[in-house]
């Protein structure tokens, strides 16, 4: 989806697809004829705008062979999609019964992640439509905080570095700019938008800046103008952003609370989980590790890294982190000249929603993320911007 910001530059939405798993390029081919090609439909446009998720392997045959690249380009255009940004964050086995940790491998500083996002970003300079000159790749903040010392530091320092060099000699060849963007994630090196600062002006390149997933902002409770004023006072471009918003607990001390906090622990996926206390951020890794026990306090608001649809918070006594995302989204794309032009709704939590929250085949989950895009679309536009055909 296309949206003309008043300064006359042109805003793209999409929806992740790391909400339908595929390992390979026959699965990203069946996603595109199974899930969607069908959101496009029910939101009556002849255009729709997907953030591609590539596993390694899906990558792999796409940057060795020319011909499934042209493929699978062929086929966006004929199904009525477009791909303007990737995720590059998960690594291969995403749908697996249980993800937790292991989506933060390889980390940047293992040869394996410049490997990956290397063919990700040469991926994309073939997929971008034919008006269309830039591309965004959003990926892994680094590393996740344990084993992570100075000389692994220095090491993923170094290969963003490189990859730098490899996305201008993209753009030198292609014509295509293709920039990357850190995305800050609870538990990681860089959790925070402030966390990001720093290496990235060491890095010093436009080509490698931020990508600001508003649940993990609002999950380590930053308040959305303060962070993006620091990203603009420090010069971090904000390559993309991702539309998601988090679980909410007003009152975690009472049992009620408790109870439906409990149904979305669930064995598949990592929910760290916060609190603002006067002394900082207390934190668990994991929404059953603050459940369990004393943890977390409990006098504050507990915040959890659960990404719940954009269209429908929780039912009391939880809601979701939605006017945190509305907050962000009017400072990314409501003043004069928007922030950045990438917007991805990313909701890949459907299937590990309580049971009787979860979509029951197809046609209810693209129903779901039909609603999502227009509640995005229903916001951008309130914000002044004009939706193109």
């Amino acid at each position: 989806m296309r949206f003309r910001h008043p300064d006359g530059s042109i805003v793209h939405l999409a929806y992740c697809t790391n909400v339908h798993p595929a390992e390979t390029l026959d699965g990203v081919l069946a996603q595109l004829r199974d899930h969607c090609e069908p959101v496009r439909r029910r939101l009556g446009r002849d255009r729709l705008g997907i953030g591609l998720w590539l596993a390694k392997d899906a990558a792999h045959a796409l940057v060795t062979d020319p011909s499934a690249l042209r493929g699978l380009r062929t086929e966006l255009d004929r199904r009525g999609l477009e791909v303007v940004t990737l995720n590059g964050f998960p690594y291969e086995g995403f749908g697996a019964e249980e993800v937790k940790y292991r989506v933060y491998k390889p980390d940047w500083a293992d040869p394996e992640r410049l490997d990956h996002t290397s063919a990700l970003a040469r991926v994309l300079a073939g997929l971008l439509p034919d008006d269309v000159a830039e591309g965004t790749i959003s990926t892994l903040p680094l590393a996740w905080r344990t084993a992570y010392d100075d000389e692994r530091a220095e090491t993923a320092r170094t290969a963003l570095r490189t990859l730098a060099q490899r996305l201008d000699a993209i753009e030198e060849l292609t014509g295509r700019s293709i920039r990357v963007g850190l995305e800050p994630e609870p538990g990681c090196v860089v959790e925070t938008t402030r966390d990001a600062i720093a290496p990235l002006t060491a890095i010093a390149h436009d080509r490698i800046g931020i990508c600001v997933d508003t649940c993990h902002l609002a999950t380590s409770f930053e308040d959305p103008d303060t962070a993006l004023d620091a990203l603009t006072e420090a010069r971090v471009p904000v390559v993309k952003s991702q539309l998601s918003a988090a679980l909410h607990a007003e009152h975690p001390h009472l049992p009620e609370v408790r109870e439906a906090l409990s149904a979305f622990a669930e064995p598949r996926f990592l929910h760290q989980t916060r609190t603002a206390t006067a002394a900082g951020l207390r934190a668990t890794d994991d929404l059953d590790e603050a459940l369990g026990g004393h943890a977390l306090p409990d006098g504050a608001p507990w915040r959890a890294h659960f990404h719940v649809p954009l269209h429908a918070a929780p039912a009391a006594p939880l809601t979701s982190t939605l006017p945190v995302l509305r907050t962000a989204l009017t400072r990314l794309v409501g003043g004069p000249a928007p922030l950045t032009r990438h917007l991805e709704v990313e909701t890949y939590t459907w299937q590990a929603l309580p049971p009787e929250l979860r979509p029951r085949g197809r046609s209810q989950l693209a129903e779901g993320i039909a609603a999502e895009l227009t509640l995005a679309r229903d916001l951008l536009t309130d914000l002044g911007l004009k939706e193109l055909p």
